[in-house]
């Protein structure tokens, strides 16, 4: 028995001995190759003078026998823009030297850029190559490339006088940006603020801010680069804070606005003297509130005027109303949101709050014309409304497409269509584009939604005859509902 096992150790040692030997061998033959996790790194675009994130590239090696790296060099040398570490050592100069990869296995490239100012407007393309010269005399090239923005950067924006902000370029801001009571911020037409991480607009003063459909003003936060290769950071929240409208502010005006990626959209705090003489603390033509991370336009007490907007995709509610005097027209509602199934209500509205409904917030008006209400949920239009003999709410949907339970209340829903499975389209298919996978929405009605024509002509004519994308509401006679109008 002790020969046998004896033997059984040896053919073991000698395995293993051979096993050793065979993974520590090298090849030099001409055929032999590295593979790459990818043939190209791209870094998308990269703000100009600060550091991309870093991007990361598996080498590896499937043959039977180890491979050497004789040399790894930037094809610009010293001079690249790029910078890279391969396998834990930094490529001084654009180059690096002796390098092994052992068979069936890899090591990683980490690779950033920081591209030059340039002091113009456009969005310059760069590329270099990262070489691998392999000791048989073989070598191997990855495509790095990389699209540089030039921006404006603002620390510690704080308006006490009318200001007009404007530059072809992007404005980074890197700190919250204060108006000042009795101060006016103008943004141009065309205008994008890049905001950072949590920055808030907070309005004690007036924002002015009119894009028209050709020079839209973009608020959004800075990151440029993507979570995923199918996500952009741009189409995922948090990115940055929000609008905060104080109660001291009033007459702030947004058209054409594209507000999306943030904490969350526009918070409206009350505005008891807006109310008691009838002036809006926000009027919003043809804005977009999308993909925030809270609520989407949030209303306490004040008086709001919100036409041809759509507010969507949103953790918190999209419209969360708490008193106050609003009129809504041709104005998309649409909960959608992708990314936490415990999303709020397309459309909350009440009059009280509190854990009885003792703290009572009169609710003047909540008229919603020509209006699409939807979202993933049976019943998206939720609230916490107290009525008595003395006190009524003057709420009202007319000519709307709802998702909603039906109601025998003819008074306060006029002409209006639900949104359910007794339709031949339902929730997300009543729209032209709804891509999940990639985060792209296209709120427009799809061709054989009842959203179209469903609108009064006569609101349209009043209020909203051009839609979020400039197009006439008015060209078939027969507007659609919503902010979009089918072409």
């Amino acid at each position: 028995m002790n020969k046998i096992k004896l033997l059984l150790l040896l053919i073991v040692a000698v395995g293993f001995l051979v096993g050793c030997d065979d993974y520590d061998s090298w090849t030099t033959d001409t055929d032999a190759r590295l593979t790459f996790s990818q043939d190209t790194v791209a870094f998308d675009t990269v703000i100009a003078g600060q550091s991309s994130t870093t991007r990361t590239l598996m080498v590896r090696n499937e043959n039977d026998k180890g491979l050497r790296i004789s040399r790894v060099q930037l094809r610009e040398g010293a001079s690249s823009l790029f910078r890279v570490n391969v396998d834990g050592q930094y490529l001084s100069g654009g180059e690096g030297e002796e390098y092994e990869v052992r068979r069936k296995d890899s090591i990683y490239v980490r690779l950033e850029v920081c591209l030059p100012e340039t002091g113009g407007t456009d969005i310059l393309h760069y590329e270099d190559e990262l070489r691998f010269t392999l000791e048989n005399g073989q070598m191997q090239r990855v495509v790095l490339t990389a699209d540089g923005m030039d921006v404006d950067i603002i620390r510690g924006l704080h308006v006490s006088a009318d200001t007009l902000l404007q530059s072809a370029r992007p404005i980074l801001l890197y700190d919250s940006l204060r108006v000042d009571s009795g101060a006016t911020l103008t943004l141009a037409p065309g205008t994008t603020l890049m905001m950072h991480d949590h920055v808030e607009i907070l309005l004690h003063g007036t924002l002015k801010a009119i894009g028209t459909p050709d020079q839209p003003i973009t608020l959004r936060g800075d990151r440029v680069d993507r979570m995923f290769p199918y996500l952009p950071y741009d189409n995922t929240p948090n990115r940055w804070g929000g609008i905060h409208i104080y109660g001291t502010s009033l007459d702030n005006e947004l058209a054409y606005c594209d507000i999306h990626s943030g904490d969350y959209g526009i918070v409206c705090d009350s505005t008891t003297v807006g109310l008691s003489v009838q002036r809006p603390a926000l009027t919003m033509t043809n804005c977009v509130v999308h993909n925030v991370g809270g609520v989407g336009l949030q209303l306490q007490d004040c008086v709001t005027r919100i036409v041809g907007t759509q507010i969507s995709n949103t953790l918190g509610h999209c419209v969360d109303i708490l008193g106050g005097d609003h009129l809504f027209v041709h104005t998309t509602i649409a909960q959608y949101y992708p990314f936490d199934a415990s999303r709020g209500d397309a459309l909350y509205m009440g009059n009280t709050i509190g854990m009885n409904g003792d703290l009572y917030h009169h609710l003047e008006r909540a008229h919603f014309l020509n209006c699409v209400i939807t979202g993933y949920a049976e019943d998206v239009i939720m609230g916490s409304i107290v009525e008595g003999s003395d006190y009524q709410c003057n709420y009202l949907f007319d000519h709307c497409f709802l998702r909603t339970v039906e109601s025998d209340d003819t008074e306060r829903f006029v002409e209006v269509v639900y949104d359910n499975d007794d339709l031949e389209l339902e929730g997300e298919d009543n729209f032209t584009l709804f891509d999940t996978h990639n985060f792209l929405y296209d709120f427009t009605p799809d061709s054989l939604s009842v959203i179209r024509s469903l609108a009064d002509i006569e609101h349209t004519r009043r209020y909203s005859q051009t839609d979020l994308k400039g197009r006439s509401r008015l060209q078939d006679g027969q507007p659609d509902a919503g902010a979009y109008e089918y072409q």
